[in-house]
Formats: structure tokens, sequence, C-alpha cells
């Protein structure tokens, strides 16, 4: 089996897991790397830029099953493509870097990240903090807030929790912010393959994790409920409980952290995650969800914008 990969360290360290899985060069796996246009720069345009070329390779035939972090995977598929597995998870986390623990940064501290969604829950959390746009590898932002210093100096930086683990840099990790809610499908690889490739199919559904692919359901769920796009700070993190059920958290906010949603619902049969993400999409626009949502777009850049006096509420 051909697995194709975005060419970053990350990317490929997360197919050379899913190779593993699915029983490595002794069972024939082999990892092609594709460069896709987001690797190339090109920033503008919606999550498909992290996987058309390698949907284009599935097409063609040049790859069997194409591997991608589910929160690069837009919520509708083209057609003629379908998600065969979802293997286990590792941490969904955000990682602070730098500091122990949020509240032991001082006053007007530097923090970079890349994300919208984490500068509105940071801002959220610490309207005081200097958060900044950060871009690059993993690499190159530890890099960063280790070797720069005076303006351009971070006192700390923001990655997912789930990248530094796969590339064995755990060591970086100050904490865990649990205050901060997860992008949806963060730390959650999903395996993309052709519909009508029933062998390829079959052969993935063996490293499928069915609990793992609910949660993801609920949270894409919710996604696609809101129209989320590459321009919306969005938070979902789904987790099914011992007995069953499954609890959703989600965070809405503007990238200044000038206002936001925080909301928290539960199945407690766990019987539909995806009504669960609708109704959680249902909640969150009748309170106000809409005026966030258009806000966001029409910012539309990418950019971290500087941050405004904070209002938010707790459905």
């Amino acid at each position: 089996m051909r697995i194709g990969s975005r060419g970053s360290a990350l990317a490929l360290a997360q197919a050379q897991f899913v190779a593993e899985l699915l029983g490595g060069t002794d069972a024939g796996v082999e990892v092609v790397a594709i460069t896709t246009s987001g690797d190339r720069g090109i920033l503008v345009g919606d999550k498909s830029r992290w996987i058309k070329e390698l949907e284009a390779a599935l097409l063609a035939g040049e790859v069997d099953a194409a591997v991608h972090s589910a929160k690069d995977v837009p919520t509708e598929l083209p057609d003629g493509f379908v998600l065969a597995a979802v293997p286990e998870r590792v941490d969904p986390r955000d990682a602070l870097c730098g500091a122990a623990s949020l509240e032991q940064l001082p006053q007007g501290a530097r923090v970079g990240t890349s994300s919208l969604r984490r500068a509105a829950g940071l801002r959220a959390l610490r309207p005081d903090l200097d958060v900044v746009a950060l871009h690059g590898n993993v690499d190159t932002r530890l890099w960063k807030l280790t070797k720069e210093s005076g303006e351009n100096g971070l006192d700390a930086i923001v990655l997912a929790m789930a990248g530094l683990e796969r590339l064995g840099r755990i060591e970086s990790v100050g904490c865990a912010l649990d205050e901060l809610v997860p992008a949806p499908g963060q730390g959650t690889l999903v395996l993309e393959t052709r519909a009508d490739d029933a062998a390829t199919r079959a052969a993935l559904g063996a490293i499928d994790d069915p609990h793992v692919a609910a949660s993801l359901a609920a949270e894409r769920a919710l996604a696609r409920a809101l129209g989320a796009s590459c321009n919306t700070p969005l938070g979902a993190h789904a987790v099914l409980a011992d007995d069953g059920g499954m609890m959703l958290r989600a965070f809405l906010g503007l990238p200044d952290g000038s206002a936001w949603l925080r909301d928290e619902l539960t199945d407690p049969l766990g019987a539909s995650p995806e009504r669960l993400g609708e109704e959680m999409g249902e909640r969150m626009r009748a309170a106000g969800a809409e005026e966030l949502l258009a806000a966001c777009e029409a910012l539309g850049n990418g950019a971290v914008p500087p941050a405004s006096t904070p209002e938010g509420t707790h459905l």
C-alpha cells in the first residue's frame, strides 16, 4: 500500500506512524511524500490547500491512501472520496512552551502562535498578553523561543501537544493548556481514499478506532454547522464518558479577544455524535455566533490582529 503524505517532518512522522500500524515495510507499506499548496506558502483559500494535491494523487492512482491531520480536512469532501479510518488519538491539547503555566507569565508577556483560535483563547483568558504571529515548522518556532531576544524575543509559544509528541520534543512543554479548547480534530489523523477502492478501505478499517471516530464526528459536525473556515477561531473537543455518553466543549471567539462564546453540551447516551455537534452549533448561533462568524470572515487575512477589550459569554 502506498500512503501519500505532506513532506514536512511532522507529516512524515504521522505517516510513518500509520504505516507501522498497517504492518510497515514488512507488509509492503510505503510512504510517498507530496508537496501541497500550503507547503508552498499559499496561505489563501480554505483548508483544501493542505490536501488537494494528495487527493489528485489518489485520483491518478499514484497513492492508495492519504494521511491527514484531521484539523486540516474540510468538513465536506469532494465526490469520490471517503475517510476510511481514524486511528488512535494522541493528546489533543495545546501546549505552552517557555513557562510552567499561563498564570506564571508576567504582565505583557509576548506569546507567539500561528493560530487565530489560540490567539483568541489566550486573549480571552489573559487580555494583558502581547500575542504575536509566529510561523515556521516546530523546530523553527522552538528556536525563536530560545534564541531571539530584545524586542523580537518571546516569553512563550503555544504549539499542539500532539505534534511535539510525534516529533519527540515533549521535553519542550512547560504545561498543557487545559484552559483552551483544541481545534476540531486536533491530535487526530484520518486516512482518506477513493470511495470505489474497496480493498484499500477494508485494509484501512483494521486500524480504525470507533471511539475516536465518534469524537471526531461530533467535532466536525459542529464546524460544519457553523460553516467554519480557516478564518474561524473555533475550538471543539468531544470526549466519550465511561458510561457511553459524550461531552462536547466548544469555543468561538474573535482573534483580537474582544468577544467570545464558550459552551459545553452532553449527550448522555452518546447515540448520535453528529447530532450533538449540530445541536451545539444551533445553541451557539442562538447566542450570537452569527455576528462572531461574520466578523471573523471580514478579518479574513489570517493575521493575528491586536487585542481589544474582551467581552465573552459562557452558555
